[in-house]
């Protein structure tokens, strides 16, 4: 096991944390949000690595607050109170052999790293792992932390803040949480500590929560502490942790992305944003020929890329015009836009239902997560929506699976909603936003011969449960895909899952 930092300088470093190294022929990563790692362990070996996904973003691992207040709310995993790996979702044992299992199934780990703040002042004094803190004197004896390791003075950003002054953007409290001094040797150390533990046990990245609210600077010091990834768990000699840090910036903010992207990749949440209005039809498809950097996006290689988030699914963060499960037929037009375009390394949801947006995950009395339930057509129950288990989601994975390394061409569209395009000549596909059928002769770049559309149905043996699309010796087919038709997409593929 290759247990230490690799300094590298320039583009090299860079380039190192901007691959999340997946396993050969996968991508795609789903953020399993809030599920219990023996869960996740199982998803990796029945599901997530047979169907070809990449790796998994996990909910915080590091022990945080109880808030039995606010009924045991998403947010309060987003509380530290100390980096002791006890959570809802599983001991420090259960999370080594979910890092394991999952890295054996081919599906890598990234773990949500809050790093900017520590939790905020509570009535309530109890950590999912025991631990407690002194909030009032900045003490968190589970770190340990004290008040010379927090920015000083206290201050709390205002909304007005986000326009104007970066630097209190960077040094005061992201609603009232306490707002860690990453400058402060002993902070480095104890956060380079922690995430160096996690990439010894298998991990293969992370999201940096609230990157915005930390200076460039110090994320530079605190990457280039970290160690090569483990070789142990089948990654390559000298790999970097793939980042990915949350920088939500859709213009006009005083801390902008692009200060961020010399680190490491950023989360591109413009992405979703106008992905969104286009499948909601306040913008036409048609527009999405020039999909990517023309749009105001970040360059490919620098941007991870999703529609919803657990944030701005429910109306946080960028939130508000964003498409969600709630929209099922549009939201997967949109993830299927995203899966088959080659810009960006893309990032799906997986949530569980709720209607206050406070919510916590599925619980018993007593505030422990209860599991998803499987049910025969792949889909979850107990209160879980599981996008990622949703047929035409999947497919698409491994549509951009046979895709890879393609670019797009023979783009077509008919003046409005209708557009189709082929990735090279391993994918074809084709969608309907508009209000009329389309029925057209277009050109697949498949050799002939007799495909199954993989969002209508699936291949059984040798014959399709949805459509049958027909290739002609001149790569041609007639394609269908009316207004009314349950899914707005059609996808076929030169993959073993979908030509007959």
């Amino acid at each position: 096991m290759l247990r230490f930092a690799f300094f590298l300088t320039g583009v090299a470093l860079v380039l190192g944390y901007k691959n999340p190294y997946y396993a050969p022929g996968r991508s795609t990563m789903v953020h399993l949000f809030e599920w219990k790692w023996d869960d996740i362990a199982n998803e990796c070996e029945n599901f997530l690595g047979p169907k070809g996904f990449g790796g998994i973003q996990i909910s915080p691992p590091n022990e945080n607050l109880e808030i039995w207040s606010h009924g045991r709310p998403w947010w309060e995993r987003y509380q530290p109170i100390s980096y002791e790996l006890n959570t809802r979702s599983g001991n420090e044992q259960q999370f080594a052999s979910m890092v394991r299992r999952c890295n054996n199934a081919g599906v890598r780990i990234y773990v949500d790293a809050i790093i900017n703040h520590m939790t905020g002042t509570w009535n309530e004094n109890q950590g999912t792992g025991g631990n407690t803190a002194d909030f009032n004197a900045f003490h968190f004896p589970g770190v340990p932390y004290g008040r010379n390791d927090f920015n000083w003075p206290q201050c709390v950003i205002q909304s007005s803040d986000y326009g104007c002054c970066p630097e209190r953007v960077r040094n005061c409290e992201l609603s009232g949480l306490k707002d860690l001094n990453q400058g402060s040797e002993h902070v480095r150390e104890m956060i380079v500590g922690y995430m160096n533990r996690l990439i010894d046990m298998g991990v293969a990245g992370f999201r940096i929560d609230a990157a915005k609210h930390m200076w460039p600077g110090d994320l530079s010091v605190i990457y280039n502490r970290l160690y090569n990834l483990n070789t142990d768990h089948g990654f390559p000699y000298g790999a970097r942790p793939y980042i990915f840090q949350e920088v939500i910036d859709l213009g006009g903010e005083a801390v902008k992305r692009d200060e961020y992207t010399p680190l490491a990749a950023v989360t591109e949440f413009l992405f979703g944003v106008e992905l969104s209005r286009a499948f909601k039809g306040e913008n036409q498809l048609r527009w999405l020929f020039n999909w990517g950097h023309q749009w105001g996006l970040l360059d490919s290689d620098d941007a991870l890329t999703f529609i919803d988030n657990h944030d701005n699914q429910r109306g946080h963060g960028a939130g508000g015009a964003i498409l969600t499960h709630k929209l099922p037929r549009q939201y997967k037009g949109a993830i299927a836009f995203m899966l088959a375009h080659p810009y960006g390394q893309p990032q799906l949801m997986s949530s569980f239902s709720f209607d206050n947006t406070e919510s916590g995950p599925p619980m018993d009395n007593s505030g422990n997560i209860i599991s998803p339930s499987i049910n025969s057509d792949n889909s979850c129950g107990n209160g879980w929506v599981c996008e990622h288990r949703w047929r035409q989601i999947y497919h698409m994975v491994q549509f951009r699976n046979v895709a890879a390394g393609t670019a797009l061409n023979d783009w077509w569209d008919n003046g409005s909603n209708q557009i189709a395009f082929c990735r090279g000549g391993q994918g074809f596909v084709a969608f309907n936003n508009d209000n009329w059928d389309l029925n057209e002769t277009l050109q697949t770049c498949l050799p002939a011969g007799s495909y199954c559309d993989v969002i209508s149905g699936e291949k059984i043996g040798n014959s399709c449960t949805g459509k049958t699309i027909t290739v002609g010796n001149d790569g041609r087919a007639f394609i269908s895909l009316g207004s009314n038709d349950y899914d707005m997409v059609l996808a076929i593929h030169r993959g073993d899952d979908s030509r007959l």
